[in-house]
């Protein structure tokens, strides 16, 4: 759990590693990621948050957005999700299934996070 400040903030050293982890393990351009999202794949995986869109799926569209900003306009809530981004791709890259994973629901939920693990 990311340490806060007196305020209820991470420090600037926790965002910059925030920030570092996020680029390390969003291996998707925007462009790539835009033109995934588009996809029947795409929408069919993740876990529903009572709409049609899933949570994966509303992560990427935040990932590209996110991919797009200058660091220098990032905010708190950009830091915060490019922790849970890092959070969620770690978890799901060690519940990796065994054998080929091109056409798989575990492949296409990490791509709507922005990463694709045969990249």
């Amino acid at each position: 759990m990311t340490k806060a400040n007196a305020h209820g903030q991470s420090t600037d050293e926790e965002d910059k590693a925030a920030y570092e982890e996020f680029k390390t393990l969003v291996n998707m351009t925007a462009h790539q990621l835009d033109k995934w999202l588009a996809t029947e794949e795409s929408r069919a995986v993740g876990q529903k948050d009572g709409d049609a869109e899933s949570v994966g799926h509303k992560s990427g569209r935040r990932i590209i957005e996110l991919l797009g900003a200058k660091k220098s306009d990032l905010q708190a809530d950009d830091y915060a999700h490019m922790r849970k981004v890092a959070g969620y791709v770690k978890r799901h890259l060690a519940q990796r299934p065994h054998g080929d994973i091109e056409h798989t629901n575990w492949r296409y939920s990490l791509m709507n996070w922005g990463h694709d693990p045969l990249k």
